[in-house]
């Protein structure tokens, strides 16, 4: 984990377990690796609204695949499309394979909305890269939540993302 990260954490208090693993990029690595780790693991996408360039963090169940299309009506934005390197790097400080809800401690002028599914925020422990794809942080639910409402990034909680 950088310094600048756990040293953010230190400074808002921010309890976690830091797990080690081999570089995973896909969720069938990410369940040999840490798969083991207790809590919820997130799946986490980045996403751009080509026409107003606004960007959307989606963390939701590892093992769920946001349909994209539905999302797109949902938020009434019919461009929105995977945002790419640059944006990863630009707004949240990340590579791909890394991305993040804690990327957002690195959006300082808080453009990213967050939108979070609900079984994620309501879990006990939530379980996510700290910026990098080697290392997964164990974080209780009440710490999660004060992380998320630190970065005064706007954010939203869902129970109705729609899945495939």
């Amino acid at each position: 984990m950088e310094k600048k990260l756990s040293n953010w954490l230190a400074e808002h208090k921010i309890h976690y377990t830091l797990h080690t693993h081999p570089a995973v990029f896909t969720v069938p690595e990410a369940k040999i690796h840490s798969g083991h780790i207790n809590g919820a693991h997130c799946k986490n996408l980045m996403l751009k609204n080509k026409k107003s360039g606004q960007l959307y963090l989606v963390t939701i169940p590892y093992d769920k695949i946001l349909d994209l299309k539905l999302f797109r009506k949902m938020i009434s934005a019919p461009k929105v499309r995977f945002a790419d390197e640059n944006d990863l790097s630009d707004f949240l400080g990340i590579t791909p394979g890394a991305v993040s809800p804690l990327g957002l401690i690195n959006d300082r002028e808080n453009t990213v909305i967050f939108w979070i599914d609900q079984d994620i925020w309501n879990s006990e422990l939530i379980c996510c890269h700290p910026n990098v794809n080697t290392e997964t942080l164990q974080i209780p639910k009440e710490d999660f939540h004060n992380l998320i409402k630190f970065t005064d990034n706007p954010f939203e909680v869902k129970n109705d993302l729609p899945y495939l």
